[in-house]
């Protein structure tokens, strides 16, 4: 993943489709079959997230006023001003390569940092509602987001599909459906099944909040 050059530092994008926009028959039946409870395997998001064309920039509009994107944007402050960004999470905080912190953006920028490592086995669920919140706030006040790691492909994607299955009730076939509309993503294998617990988790509690 390491060796992708991107072709540009930023893209940007309308609205991805949702389960109300129009979609091809394929998207449909798939949209159908999460609307019904039932959550793709794991071997399934693997190969649906593998076989998506590998495109990716320094930075890409994944959401409306928000951004997905690797180190070398979050240490880029003028793109990021271009940009209008007024919030940045930095899902791999602490790391070497990542410098993100309140002292490196300044006053004009809010961060927040997740201390993540790119493993199967690092529990990343705990940040999941956090995250998510933080995203949510910050959109909620018109601010515009920036989401990151070292690659942005992993660690922050996962952060990302969490919020829209939080806050938006997506389900996580319809989040990454959604996102790779914009950015080639490939969150690492332990992240994809704790991505399923939380679909699994927010299923029932849903269904509880209707009873």
């Amino acid at each position: 993943m390491t060796d992708r050059k991107p072709m540009s530092v930023v893209r940007t994008g309308e609205k991805c489709v949702t389960e109300d926009s129009k979609q091809t028959d394929t998207k449909e039946e798939e949209e159908q079959t999460c609307s019904t409870g039932d959550t793709p395997t794991l071997q399934e998001l693997e190969e649906l997230l593998h076989s998506a064309p590998r495109s990716c920039h320094h930075a890409d509009e994944v959401w409306p006023n928000l951004f997905l994107g690797d180190m070398f944007m979050s240490h880029d402050k003028f793109g990021l001003w271009h940009l209008g960004i007024t919030h940045v999470l930095n899902a791999s905080h602490g790391k070497l390569c990542c410098k993100g912190s309140d002292d490196f953006y300044g006053t004009t920028v809010k961060y927040y940092g997740v201390p993540a490592n790119d493993l199967p086995t690092f529990n990343l669920s705990p940040f999941f509602y956090p995250a998510a919140e933080f995203i949510h706030l910050a959109l909620l006040s018109g601010g515009k987001i920036f989401v990151h790691c070292a690659v942005g492909v992993s660690r922050s994607a996962a952060l990302v599909l969490a919020y829209l299955m939080i806050h938006h009730h997506f389900s996580l076939l319809s989040s990454i459906r959604c996102v790779q509309q914009k950015r080639w993503i490939f969150p690492n294998r332990g992240f994809i099944r704790q991505l399923i617990d939380l679909e699994q988790t927010l299923r029932v509690e849903r269904q509880n909040e209707l009873k």
